[in-house]
């Protein structure tokens, strides 16, 4: 019988999260405690539910500031970092047979935009350490530049992502559209690769990862960005690619069930509007945690994600601290399947 390959998608169940916690040698040393403040209550909703890997420069420093958290749940791991976003130099984790393998493949700062060299050696680290499960393998795919927040699984062999992304001549320039459409099927075991071409937020350093825009909630349904002010800048980019999900099918033939997410409400910092995004949220066991932003567009948009999430807890998460580096929730974070973590 031939193995069976999944990657799972986010809503399978998860034995814990990853988080790289900011320190003083990052982007956040100006505003360390605004943003260590976010990730508290990141780590205090992950921990109530699931485990927290927390990859961290100094475990007793740290503790102290996790005391509202279920500390009991989380696992402190001292490994040096360049910076705080898990979703792109953490693992993606794939079944196979049921058995977890980690793989790891390079982070090249989106494109060699920012410095990765820690970054790229973290997943590595946590596994010659012995931090995950007995039985956890770990596959080494430097040769192909990939980043977590650049895919969705819907865990039944369909995987959306950007053109804009991973055609990016930044990351695997050698290789066509049909190359990298092809490797990922064999990487993956995907039936089918679904690519957007349009759609983007001002303020985005990652080349429109799809964890920005449009994201698998179930594997029928797809919560995106819809912008309704023909006056923003995103409009018809964001139009163009409400168009494209239209088109798209499931591996059924169907069309997706398509919910739109409001555009949140514009953020400036020093006149650079910034990249804020309710698609960025991460689903945990029973829970979804979903980032708000102090804008009278967060209520709806927790409202929305309520109805595509009937069975589970809505979190809201201030993530203002965090769009101030161009990211938000999901990005800071990587889920791991059940059994990778005791």
């Amino acid at each position: 019988m031939a193995d069976k390959l999944i990657l799972p998608s986010e809503w399978h169940r998860q034995s814990g999260v990853m988080l790289t916690w900011p320190h003083m040698n990052s982007d956040w040393a100006f505003m360390l405690d605004e943003v260590e403040s976010c990730f508290i209550e990141i780590a205090r909703a992950i921990s109530e539910r699931e485990k927290v890997l927390i990859v961290c420069t100094d475990k007793k420093q740290l503790l102290p500031k996790l005391a509202a958290c279920n500390t009991r749940n989380m696992i402190f791991v001292e490994i040096a970092s360049n910076d705080t976003w898990a979703r792109d130099h953490g693992a993606i984790s794939v079944l196979k047979n049921g058995k977890p393998i980690l793989y790891d493949f390079t982070f090249n700062g989106w494109g060699m935009k920012f410095a990765s060299n820690l970054d790229n050696q973290i997943t590595r680290e946590l596994f010659f350490q012995n931090v995950f499960s007995d039985g956890v393998d770990w596959q080494n795919n430097m040769n192909f530049v990939l980043e977590g927040g650049s895919i969705e699984s819907d865990g039944k062999g369909t995987l959306l992502t950007t053109e804009e992304c991973l055609l990016s001549r930044n990351r695997n320039d050698s290789k066509s559209k049909a190359e990298i459409e092809a490797y990922l099927k064999s990487k993956f075991a995907l039936e089918q690769i679904l690519w957007l071409s349009s759609g983007y937020l001002a303020g985005d350093d990652t080349d429109s990862h799809i964890d920005t825009l449009a994201r698998f909630c179930d594997e029928n349904t797809i919560a995106y960005v819809r912008c309704d002010d023909p006056s923003d800048e995103h409009y018809e980019a964001l139009r163009q690619m409400e168009r494209e999900l239209q088109a798209f099918r499931t591996l059924c033939g169907n069309p997706y069930r398509l919910v739109p997410l409001p555009m949140a409400e514009a953020v400036y910092e020093e006149g650079e509007r910034l990249p804020a995004t309710y698609a960025n949220f991460l689903i945990i066991n029973d829970a979804v945690l979903v980032p708000t932003y102090g804008s009278g567009s967060d209520s709806e948009a927790l409202a929305q994600l309520q109805k595509i999430f009937p069975s589970r807890e809505i979190v809201p998460i201030n993530c203002t601290a965090l769009i101030k580096q161009h990211g938000s929730l999901h990005c800071v974070t990587m889920q791991f399947p059940e059994y990778v973590l005791d």
